[in-house]
């Protein structure tokens, strides 16, 4: 029994050495472009948005070195999909509807150097629909591919 736990610390030990931080800002929500809700209350599902881009972006910077700080701040978000409004308010995606996101962003290592940082960068991805999608199909699934993308492109070159 010993040895088991013995193997399960051994294994989480190199996970809990990387441990960047991340710091995430945001605009009030009527301030952007679409974040729309169908069929919910508007706070709610702000604060959902909100919740589950920090998720996201946590889950990502997750392999950042120890000490590192990944900093965003979400100047407008035009979600994937258009909410239409009648009896029945849905979200209906469409190839017309892309998800287009702008942040301004920076990262810092542990001793305070900017490695990375843009102002105002515009994230979309008109071929949302043509890409094939992997795994499950999650809330917000191509707003948060797209952040994905980004992070692939832009944050993990200057990491590592």
């Amino acid at each position: 029994m010993k040895l088991i736990n013995y193997a399960i610390v051994a294994m989480l030990i190199p996970m809990m050495a990387n441990a960047g931080e991340v710091k995430v800002a945001w605009l009030d929500f009527k301030e952007y472009r679409d974040v729309f809700p169908a069929k919910e209350t508007r706070g709610g599902y702000h604060k959902r948005i909100a919740k589950q881009f920090d998720s996201h972006l946590n889950k990502l910077a997750a392999d950042m070195p120890d000490g590192y700080t990944l900093s965003v701040k979400f100047e407008d978000i035009d979600l994937a999909g258009d909410v239409r409004f009648n009896m029945n308010d849905i979200r209906i995606i469409k190839p017309i509807y892309f998800p287009r996101l702008k942040i301004t962003y920076s990262v810092t290592d542990n001793a305070g150097k900017v490695l990375v940082e843009a102002k105002s960068k515009v994230l979309k991805d008109m071929n949302f629909m043509d890409r094939i999608k992997f795994g499950r199909d999650s809330e917000f699934y191509y707003d948060k591919r797209l952040l994905s993308d980004w992070y692939k492109d832009d944050v993990e070159p200057a990491v590592k």
